[in-house]
């Protein structure tokens, strides 16, 4: 038979295809698809470390507003404390007990006025108050013009004024001098000895007040708290300028004067928002953060800034993208020649194979590749072809192009049915596999839970490992919960959102267990509740694994720990009470009466972050519930939650 009437052999493609089709097989994942994930990847760690940045800046700032809050309590609380004093009540209001009350106090000046607001004394000696405003009471920050502070104390005057240095990207203004003072100011109305009534006023100025700007620096900046080249900076602003700042102009000099930039003032000043972004001060970009600062009456006076050097950041992230690049690139170089190398000798037989089928193609029967190895499979595949081009000559053509069909059919056929074979497993495996997987998934939860107590304080230096453990601990309950719907979608349920408090209570039990055991303490379960309330399971035990823990720090010779539900009704709404006592050591009224800020912890700089009550708070008051704190030092604690019943 001639060649042109044997079925099956069509034209064989150049050799030079199958040799670039397999090169880019070979390459393709390693100079396309790996550079664009590794791109990907590079593009979403710099967002994410910017995002920290910020992240970073809005803490400091918060750790600076609550100084300056501070600044305000503790002035309004010494004034009130002289007001009260014996001291006071017994020496009069003369100018010389003033003087000494007023340096005492660390205030700045200090002033009588009787109930028609006349002078009666003043410290510093000689000088004129400034004009009382109308109705003022309490502590807030005032903004005293320069003639004002000049008539009070010339001393006071002259620290307050400043002359303003041209800065880049200011907004144009037409004043050469800053006089006016920035001042936290206290009015008191008092009963004088007499019987009248009168008015104490004092107050301290902030303007180049170094001391009160350098103890936010060192709050917010402590040493080793930024890398090294990187510097902390705080700034106190009148309006735009800098009246109180660490920011240096030069080595020895602050950039008192300076003003900040256009857009920031624009966006702080004019529209009241904060600023949480990179920003150019003075001289140089930082990571910064402002907000605006206002008056008694509420009007925007001024900003509170807090920043670090953003070069130190960029420059680690700059250095940290080349060394991935370039590392990409070295193992590209390297391995790049080792997979042609190894593409080489798959080549030269598949070349042989291609060869040797174009001359059988072309009518001779006796050609072979002639390859007698066999250490892999394309060599055995070129030896496999030489004895079945032997066979072939042997048989009749017709025969083999039915025999080859059949062969084809059959393997068709099998491949479709050992398929379907398969899916039918792997749906039986996959349902199975997929709940026996919840079960560890949710021991690994827990235990994260139980090892996050354990860590305690270094548990921020296992912060980052602990995030990445629970996104992937939330990403293979995602991977299963998908399975299950696959497999078996009908078994596949949501989220419940009616809590029975006493029942999740009880599961959180085998999470709190070692806490209890290592302080020696017993958990009592007491009470019973029929109502439900509408509240995420997973959020309650947070907050009951919460309190079970401080309770444990409280007690640590050991002790007993009593949780108790009852069905209770509050502001006629029906609802769920829960109790937690304990027989700790107890909380005197001052911790108390802050016990549920943020950040405030009573463990030391190294026993806690301060937030665990404030988060419980917050988790409770989103679900319109309350949590309270009551405790006699020395017999105990007593945390109250009450939740609403769910509808």
């Amino acid at each position: 038979m001639a060649d042109r009437d044997r079925p099956g052999l069509a034209p064989l493609s150049p050799t030079r295809s199958v040799r670039h089709r397999l090169l880019a097989i070979a390459l393709l994942p390693t100079l396309v698809i790996l550079p664009l994930l590794l791109g990907a990847t590079m593009i979403r760690w710099s967002g994410k470390f910017d995002d920290l940045l910020i992240t970073k800046v809005n803490s400091d700032l918060t750790v600076a507003r609550q100084y300056l809050e501070r600044i305000l309590e503790t002035t309004n609380d010494r004034i009130t404390a002289l007001a009260a004093s014996v001291d006071f009540a017994r020496r009069g209001a003369s100018d010389q007990a003033m003087e000494a009350w007023r340096q005492s106090l660390g205030l700045d000046y200090l002033y009588l006025l009787d109930e028609q607001g006349r002078l009666r004394s003043i410290s510093p000696p000689g000088g004129s108050p400034p004009s009382l405003i109308p109705g003022a009471e309490g502590t807030a920050i005032d903004i005293l013009p320069g003639p004002a502070l000049a008539a009070l104390s010339p001393a006071l005057a002259q620290r307050a004024r400043l002359d303003l240095l041209p800065t880049p990207n200011a907004r144009p203004t037409d004043r050469k001098i800053e006089d006016r003072g920035m001042v936290v100011q206290s009015f008191l109305p008092i009963s004088l000895p007499d019987g009248s009534t009168g008015t104490l006023a004092g107050g301290r100025l902030l303007n180049q007040n170094l001391v009160f700007i350098d103890t936010i620096n060192d709050l917010v900046y402590r040493a080793g708290s930024l890398p090294d080249g990187s510097q902390g900076t705080a700034t106190l602003f009148l309006e735009d300028v800098r009246i109180s700042t660490n920011v240096r102009l030069f080595e020895d000099r602050r950039a008192l004067g300076t003003r900040v930039s256009a857009a920031v003032r624009a966006r702080v000043l004019d529209q009241g928002q904060t600023w949480l972004d990179r920003a150019f001060v003075v001289n140089d970009w930082y990571i910064s953060a402002y907000e605006p600062i206002r008056d008694r009456n509420g009007a925007r006076v001024g900003m509170l800034y807090v920043g670090f050097l953003e070069t130190p950041f960029a420059e680690a992230k700059r250095v940290t993208l080349w060394l991935v690049g370039l590392a990409f690139l070295a193992v590209t170089v390297l391995t790049v020649p080792v997979f042609l190398r190894w593409a080489r000798s798959v080549f030269r037989p598949l070349e042989k194979v291609t060869d040797t089928m174009a001359a059988v193609e072309a009518g001779n029967l006796g050609a072979r590749t002639g390859v007698t190895a066999s250490g892999n499979e394309v060599l055995r595949v070129a030896r496999n072809l030489d004895l079945l081009l032997d066979l072939l000559q042997a048989r009749d053509q017709q025969l083999r192009d039915w025999n080859d069909a059949l062969n084809a059919r059959v393997e068709a056929t099998t491949r479709k049915l050992i398929l379907s074979e398969k899916l039918a497993t792997v749906g039986e495996i996959t349902a199975a596999a997929a709940h026996e997987i919840n079960n560890p998934v949710a021991v690994i939860q827990g235990n994260l839970d139980i090892l996050r107590d354990v860590m305690g304080d270094r548990l921020p230096e296992v912060a980052t490992e602990f995030r990445l453990m629970d996104e992937q601990v939330h990403r293979i309950s995602t991977l299963v919960n998908q399975l299950l719907q696959f497999a078996r979608p009908e078994e596949y349920a949501g989220w419940a959102t009616r809590c029975d408090l006493m029942e999740a209570v009880k599961d959180c039990q085998p999470l709190v267990r070692h806490l209890l055991a290592q302080a020696g303490v017993t958990l009592r379960l007491d009470g019973h509740a029929s109502r439900l309330v509408a509240m995420n399971r997973t959020e309650f035990q947070q907050v009951m694994i919460n309190l079970i823990a401080n309770a444990t720090h409280a007690m640590p010779k050991g002790g007993t720990l009593t949780v108790t539900v009852e069905d209770a009704d509050q502001a006629g709404v029906a609802g769920v009470r829960l109790w937690v006592r304990d027989t700790g050591t107890g909380i005197d009224p001052e911790t108390l009466a802050r016990i549920f800020d943020p950040f405030f912890t009573t463990r030391g700089p190294s026993g806690g972050t301060g937030l665990g009550l404030s988060i419980c708070r917050t988790l409770i008051d989103r679900q319109r519930g309350t949590i309270e704190a009551a405790s006699t030092p020395g017999q105990g604690a007593v945390f109250t939650i009450w939740l609403p019943e769910a509808i």
